[in-house]
């Protein structure tokens, strides 16, 4: 176990069934109040600061060992000062008096030498002085189970896949865990505390003679939960099936490189969504702050109502309070409710929103942002980052076999896979991990080496079938990569089974 950082309160024992504050909250209080007095005091125009813990554990086995267990805390303060129109701010792994004195004096220090070189000056919208508490609906708490029933979880879903055609097995379980007091200037305070789960395996069978290798991933998503979205999950029968499907990809047919027709399932679509919608359409990417993790973006501020994203099938809906997704809060990490981030990117396809964080609005024009903001850590500096963003599903009646019956030659894409995007977020290459054939309206046999390209904006706008409810699958990532220094974030995307006409499809193995 990882040595936490030096705390200077008693931490009590967590509870596993109410998911309650393991800091003591009279003593964050108190904290954020002298933090807040004191930049007032040193001429701030608005401050708040971000207390509390995140918790990590990551277990990783190896067909029939543990490999790897590992579990951190990142216990501290990040404090954020507006200082003649300059962002200033300080963060510390500490929680004491002396230390938050300190971040007051340095970041103050840090807006004043910010102000020589900041153009345009930053300009807030009032927010809501919400005084509130949220605590994520969870049943029981993952970092009470014991390390050994872990272990043994990760045993058995590996023995699963290799008694069932494959060769090799890893297996994985990442834990996290938030704990958050959020205060301004303007009188917010606000409790917080969220838990997400992810487990996952590889299943790997081997085709010595020919020497060749096929893998599959598990297709079970990360979730905002506790234990028994663990234990419910049907790992087990999901890694058995995996076995045998890695070995059924040794032997499928080679893809012949052209245009398809392509079914992409949700859990392809969800990375498809993340890569060309999600990050083309962040603020701060389209004003130039952001380039780190595949640069910027080809959206720009005049094609706000007015850019035709993707056909009128297309409807993407940014949400905070889906149950169970990953970006899933009450509050973002500037204070602003659940509610305010709750919106639609893209409406029938005519592009509607950009994410936005506080301070950025105003620079397109806009009054509000729209509570897009998140720090990975309570040191860390809360950037834009995405809610929940989902492709929302056909109202009318529409299954497999009705978007299935409607293609001559195409493919049915299922799981995510490699991916690769320009530095506009325009030009993209994806992979995953089942293909199957569709030949005169009928799903055929397993094919291999497949991956789809194309550009973001006529891709879209090649969807013309869409899946009902019934075909809706939430997925998301753990750790998205953001800035820099980097910051990882938690996002769901759910999507329905979607059709898409005259992909470019590629054979990744170089053959025709």
């Amino acid at each position: 176990m990882a040595p936490k950082t030096a705390p200077v309160m008693d931490a009590p024992e967590r509870s596993a069934a109410s998911g309650g504050f393991a800091l003591d909250r009279a003593e964050l209080d108190k904290l954020a109040s002298r933090a807040l007095e004191a930049a007032k005091r040193g001429g701030a125009s608005y401050a708040d600061i971000r207390l509390g813990e995140t918790l990590r554990e990551y277990s990783y086995a190896k067909d029939d060992r543990l490999e790897h267990f590992d579990e951190r805390s990142t216990r501290g303060f990040g404090l954020r000062v507006l200082l003649d129109g300059s962002w200033g701010f300080y963060g510390a792994r500490r929680l004491d008096a002396a230390s938050v004195a300190e971040g007051v004096a340095r970041a103050l220090e840090n807006a004043r030498a910010v102000q020589p070189i900041q153009g345009r000056p930053i300009a807030l919208e009032q927010l809501p002085a919400h005084e509130a508490e949220w605590i994520m609906p969870m049943g029981v708490d993952p970092f009470s189970i014991p390390t050994r029933d872990k272990a043994d979880l990760l045993l058995a879903i590996s023995a699963a896949a290799r008694d069932n055609g494959a060769d090799f097995c890893s297996a994985s379980l990442s834990l996290a865990r938030e704990e958050r007091l959020f205060a301004n200037s303007f009188g917010a305070r606000i409790w917080q505390t969220r838990t997400r789960v992810h487990p996952s395996f590889t299943a790997t069978a081997i085709d010595r003679a020919a020497g060749r290798m096929a893998a599959r991933d598990s297709l079970t998503p990360a979730r905002g939960a506790g234990w028994e979205y663990v234990t419910g999950a049907g790992l087990l029968e999901e890694a058995a099936l995996a076995g045998r499907q890695a070995r059924e990809k040794l032997g499928a047919k080679p893809v012949i490189a052209g245009d398809y027709d392509l079914i992409i399932d949700p859990t392809n679509l969800w990375l498809t969504i993340h890569e060309t919608v999600g990050h083309s359409t962040e603020l701060d990417r389209v004003l130039g702050w952001e380039a780190n993790f595949a640069g910027t973006s080809f959206v720009k501020p005049d094609m706000l109502g007015n850019l035709r994203f993707g056909s009128e099938l297309m409807t993407i809906v940014a949400d905070r309070s889906q149950p169970g997704a990953l970006s899933t809060i009450g509050f973002d990490d500037d204070g602003a409710p659940a509610a305010s981030a709750e919106f639609k990117i893209v409406d029938k396809g005519v592009f509607t929103n950009f994410q936005m964080a506080l301070g950025q609005a105003h620079y397109i024009g806009l009054s509000a942002s729209n509570g897009c903001a998140y720090a990975d850590s309570p040191t860390s500096f809360p950037i834009q980052r995405m809610p929940n963003i989902s492709l929302a599903p056909n109202p009318s009646t529409c299954s497999l076999d009705d978007l299935v019956g409607g293609i001559e030659n195409g493919i049915y894409v299922v799981g995510a896979g490699s991916w690769s995007i320009d530095q506009q977020r325009d030009n993209f290459q994806f992979g995953g991990q089942l293909f199957y054939e569709i030949k005169n309206g009928k799903l055929g046999e397993m094919l291999r080496d497949v991956a789809y390209q194309g550009r973001t904006i006529p891709f879209w706008n090649s969807l013309d079938g869409l899946g009902d409810a019934t075909t809706y699958h939430l997925d998301g990532t753990f750790t998205c990569g953001k800035a820099e220094p980097v910051q990882v974030a938690p996002v769901s995307h759910g999507a329905p089974l979607a059709r898409f006409r005259e992909v470019r499809v590629l054979n990744t193995s170089g053959g025709a």
